[in-house]
């Protein structure tokens, strides 16, 4: 009996030594397939939403007067149309039009359209400039008007605050 007990000894550590074998090359065959992956450039990182806020009391006496809601009907982002009110907006560009409106939340949704690498090319900017972006309500900006000519640098400025 002590002989057939040696037997089945040997038999039970080879089985352990074949098992850890079949580890050892599985887990070499993933390192080499991973070593084996190259890496991928995805540029550099963009920048953060939270980071391009410019002045939130310029946007309140400024830009939300003269630049989105201003008196012209013509050139109002939220007047007669209401094309960007909260209420029934037809973009993503939603602004409430309440009466103070909720600057905070307008705020929050008009930074989204900021580009402060370059503010020039910030689509609340492009969008309603003519011989930029296609904007579905038009043109609102004409480079060489007066009127537009200042809501345009107003929006400039508000980087610079």
């Amino acid at each position: 009996m002590l002989r057939s007990s040696a037997v089945g000894g040997r038999a039970c550590g080879r089985s352990r030594i074949v098992s850890a074998l079949i580890v050892m090359a599985f887990g070499g065959l993933v390192a080499v397939a991973l070593a084996g992956c190259p890496t991928v450039d995805l540029g550099d990182l963009p920048p953060d939403p939270n980071v391009c806020r410019p002045d939130r009391t310029y946007y309140e006496t400024q830009i939300w007067p003269n630049y989105l809601a201003p008196a012209a009907p013509t050139q109002s982002c939220v007047g007669q149309a209401a094309c960007h009110a909260a209420s029934n907006g037809r973009s993503a560009l939603r602004l409430d039009t309440s009466n103070p409106p909720d600057h905070a939340r307008n705020y929050g949704a008009v930074t989204r359209f900021l580009n402060c690498n370059t503010p020039e090319a910030s689509s609340l900017l492009t969008k309603p400039l003519s011989t930029e972006d296609p904007h579905g309500g038009g043109d609102i900006f004409l480079p060489g008007d007066a009127l537009d000519d200042q809501a345009m640098l107003l929006f400039a400025d508000w980087f610079l605050q």
